[in-house]
Order: C-alpha cells, then sequence, then structure tokens
C-alpha cells in the first residue's frame, strides 16, 4: 500500500483509525518531524516501522521554535521528496498540516513551558525555542495517538521515536512525558552520521565545502573524550575545547560533561581523575553562518 497523506487533524484521524482497524494492529509509532528530511530520519522511521504495526510521521514547520522570521522563512519545504523517503522505509501516514490547521486561533495562549532546563545550552542561544517544540510535540503526541482499544479488545502500544542528536530536546520530552502522565513510551535512536563522522543534520545543506571540512572538529572533539572515557581516562576537556578552538571557522558556543538524564554538569571524573559511571558530552557551534549541534554518550555503547 502507498504512504497515505493526511493535512487535516480530520483526515489523520480518520486514516489512523482505518489504518489500525485494517491491520487489526497493536502498535502504533509516532515519528515527529519539521521535513527537509535525510538519512537520519529515515533511520528514526525505520526503528519505529520494525517495531509497530502502523507508524504515523508528522511533517510540520512550527513557527514557535524560530526566534526569528527569516530563519523560519528559510527552512526548506520539501514535501514530495520527504514523501518519498518515508514511504521508502514503510511509513503509512504522514501528517503534513499547515500553521492554520495546528493554531487556528493564531498563536497559542497557552503553552507547554520547559523550565530551568529549557533555559540552558540550546535555551540560552535559542529563548523560547524549547517551550514552542514541546507545545507542537505535546499536541502531536495527543492528536496521533491511537484509540482506547484495537478490533481484538486490546489497548494498543503508543511509542514516539526522537533522535539522540537532539539530546536537550529528547531529555525534555522525556520530562514531560513522565510530569503530564502522557500515555506513550518515548524511544531514543542514535545520531545518524556521515561517514566521515559528521552527524546528519538539515541545517548542513548550508555549509560550503571549506565550511563542512571544518565542522569535523566537532565528532573528533567528542570522540577524543569517549576514547577516553572507554579507557577510563580523566577526560580533561579543556584539551578538547582547545582542539575545537583550534579550527578558525569554527566558533564554540558551548562544550560540556553532563548527567544524560538530568544534563546537569558533571564536575567529577572529568579532569584529573579516572572516568567512571555514564556521561554525556554535549557541543554546539557555528561554522561560518550554520549553528550545528551534536553529543556523544560518554561511559557506555552508542
Amino acid at each position: 500500500m502507498a504512504i497515505q497523506l493526511a493535512t487535516t487533524i480530520a483526515e489523520l484521524r480518520a486514516s489512523s483509525a482505518a489504518l489500525m482497524g485494517s491491520k487489526g494492529a497493536a502498535s502504533l509509532g509516532l515519528v515527529t518531524t519539521m521535513g527537509a528530511l535525510h538519512p537520519g530520519h529515515a533511520q528514526l522511521a525505520r526503528a519505529a516501522v520494525d517495531a509497530n504495526d502502523v507508524v504515523v510521521a508528522s511533517i510540520f514547520v512550527n513557527p514557535l521554535q524560530f526566534g526569528e522570521a527569516l530563519d523560519l522563512e528559510r527552512y526548506p519545504r520539501t514535501l514530495e521528496a520527504d514523501l518519498q523517503l518515508l514511504d521508502e522505509q514503510g511509513v503509512d501516514l504522514v501528517f503534513a498540516p499547515s500553521v492554520e490547521q495546528m493554531y487556528p486561533s493564531g498563536q497559542p495562549a497557552v503553552r507547554i513551558t520547559a523550565g530551568d532546563l529549557g533555559e540552558k545550552y540550546e535555551g540560552a542561544s535559542r529563548p523560547g525555542h524549547f517551550d514552542g517544540a514541546l507545545t507542537v510535540v505535546a499536541k502531536l503526541l495527543h492528536l496521533c495517538q491511537p484509540g482506547a482499544r484495537s478490533t481484538a479488545g486490546i489497548a494498543p502500544s503508543y511509542r514516539a521515536y526522537f533522535g539522540q542528536k537532539d539530546a536537550q530536546q529528547l531529555a525534555l520530552v522525556r520530562r514531560m512525558v513522565a510530569d503530564l502522565d502522557f500515555p506513550v513510551e518515548i524511544v531514543a535512536v542514535p545520531t545518524a552520521r556521515a561517514e566521515d563522522g559528521l552527524a546528519l543534520s538539515s541545517r548542513n545543506r548550508f555549509l560550503s565545502e571549506e565550511e563542512r571540512d571544518a565542522a569535523l572538529v566537532l565528532s573528533r572533539a567528542l570522540r577524543l573524550l569517549k576514547s577516553r572515557a572507554d579507557r577510563h581516562e580523566p577526560l580533561d576537556p579543556e584539551s578538547a575545547v582547545a582542539l575545537v578552538e583550534s579550527q578558525p571557522l569554527v566558533g564554540l558556543d558551548y562544550f560540556e560533561v553532563v548527567d544524560p538524564e538530568t544534563l546537569e554538569p558533571r564536575a567529577e571524573n572529568c579532569r584529573e581523575t579516572p572516568f567512571t559511571g555514564e556521561a554525556l558530552a554535549l557541543i554546539a557551534a557555528k561554522v561560518g553562518p550554520v549553528r550545528l549541534i551534536d553529543n556523544m554518550p560518554l561511559g557506555r555503547a552508542d
């Protein structure tokens, strides 16, 4: 069956219910995106398809996440190519609503607040970004939730898939789901990378060849910390920072070693003492005009 497209909430609900019924589905997986899809999104979609009877993907460029109108305007819209990529992965249904469909009264008066965690790292550079992201994710989780009972009379499983590359967003979504009792399991999918190590991102298309080569220093610095963590050596993050700052085309924003759940900085086991336990290395930098983020789990397999 070819992939189906819904552009209204009514079409989404009708098509999702029909798919669940026709397949006798016991599970539904959701992949939320803003389009401009790349192989990293394909990896998310495949993970969802492999584990669920029905998979829905959303494509919505959410204006609440953009601080500047120019950034929103220039965000690439590639619906036809996105549909083809998702169809090739086996996704059943794509929800691609208009802004008016998602926010019929204009800017929503009531939003999800990301709290203190949403104000650091990416939140410090993009004020209000995570409030906007959580608001639309909450709405999509609600709209795409499967019916209370399958045709067999069993409540279907519901899972939503997010990339580890957006580690702060992933942590906030997990916290929102736990704090507000959303009936969904959040599944993290490892960061997809090019062969040379660069984390895949829709923003990479804006890099020149020279800038892309320079951007590789981000993953090299992360791998440096991982190699030390794997050998239970002191991480010496200052030397990794120095490596990034040695690249003149890269402007470092932050490079932190944090707790993987709370994203609070880890002071111990980082500088002079042997590394033990688990952590997450976070990095963000501007490469030319393009802001890139990446991260690396430390102390465990990716």
